[in-house]
C-alpha cells in the first residue's frame, strides 16, 4: 500500500464529520488541473501503514471519519484491505474517486466499507478525454454514476471548473446525463505551482453562476462549493 500523505484534521472534506484525509499514490488519469501531480505515478510513499493506524488509534475520540483520496484510491488493489482496517477501528469512510472502477466501487459500497462517495465528473461524456488527460472508457464512468444514483451509499458529484477546459454546453449535457442526482457541486479551479499544466485559470463568479443556472433544471441541488444552500 503506497500512502502518499496524511492531513491530520479536516472540517471540510467529509460532510458532517471531523476527519483526517489519507492520500493514496497512483492515478490512471492525468487531469491538467490536478494539484497532486507528484503522487500520480504511484511511486510516492511518505507514510507507512503502521504509522497511519497508530495515528488512527490515538485519535479515536477526536475524529469521526477518514477521507481516502488520491490520486485515484481504487487504482491500488489493496485499498479494500485498508478500508477494512479503518472500519474495524470504528471510523466512517469517505472515498474520493474518478469513477473509472465501477466494479470495485460497487463491491466496497455493498460490503459497507464506504459511507460516503465523492465522484469527480470531469465534463460531459463526449469530451472526457480532453479533460481527464487520457483516453477514457466513459461507459465505466456512466456505470459508476448510475450505481451511486441508484444505490444506498450517500454521495455527491463534483466538477472542478477550468476556464480553458469547460464550456456552457458541457454543463447542459452533464445535467441531462445526471438528471435527478442527489447533490452536485461546482468548484472553481485554483492555480498553484503544483498544477500539471501551466497557464490554466479559474472562472469568474458570474461564469460560475451561469454554469449553475444551466444545471439547475436538471439537478435542483446544484451548488457552487463554498456558497450556502
Amino acid at each position: 500500500m503506497k500512502i502518499a500523505g496524511l492531513q491530520k484534521t479536516t472540517l471540510l472534506d467529509f460532510p458532517g464529520k471531523v476527519a483526517c484525509t489519507v492520500f493514496l499514490a497512483g492515478c490512471n488519469f492525468r487531469c491538467p488541473f490536478c494539484q497532486n501531480g507528484e503522487i500520480l505515478d504511484g511511486s510516492h510513499s511518505d507514510i507507512g501503514e503502521e504509522e497511519l493506524f497508530s495515528f488512527l488509534d490515538k485519535r479515536k475520540n477526536l475524529l469521526d471519519g477518514v477521507c481516502v483520496t488520491g490520486g485515484e484510491p481504487l487504482v491500488q488493489a489493496d485499498t479494500e484491505v485498508l478500508l477494512e482496517k479503518i472500519k474495524e477501528r470504528g471510523y466512517a469512510v469517505k472515498l474520493d474517486t474518478n469513477g473509472s472502477f465501477p466494479d470495485r466501487l460497487a463491491k466496497l459500497c455493498e460490503r459497507g466499507l464506504i459511507d460516503f462517495v465523492a465522484m469527480d465528473i470531469k465534463t460531459c461524456p463526449a469530451r472526457y478525454a480532453a479533460v481527464a488527460g487520457v483516453k477514457t472508457d466513459t461507459e465505466k464512468i456512466r456505470e459508476s454514476a448510475a450505481f451511486l444514483m441508484g444505490g444506498k451509499t450517500d454521495y455527491e458529484f463534483r466538477t472542478t471548473v477550468v476556464k480553458e477546459l469547460h464550456r456552457p454546453e458541457d454543463f447542459i449535457r452533464i445535467g441531462q446525463w445526471l438528471k435527478g442526482a442527489k447533490r452536485y457541486f461546482l468548484q472553481n479551479f485554483k492555480d498553484s505551482e503544483f498544477v500539471l499544466r501551466k497557464g490554466l485559470s479559474p472562472c469568474s463568479d458570474a461564469e460560475m453562476q451561469s454554469f449553475k443556472r444551466l444545471l439547475l433544471p436538471y439537478i435542483p441541488n446544484t451548488l457552487i462549493r463554498g456558497e450556502q444552500g
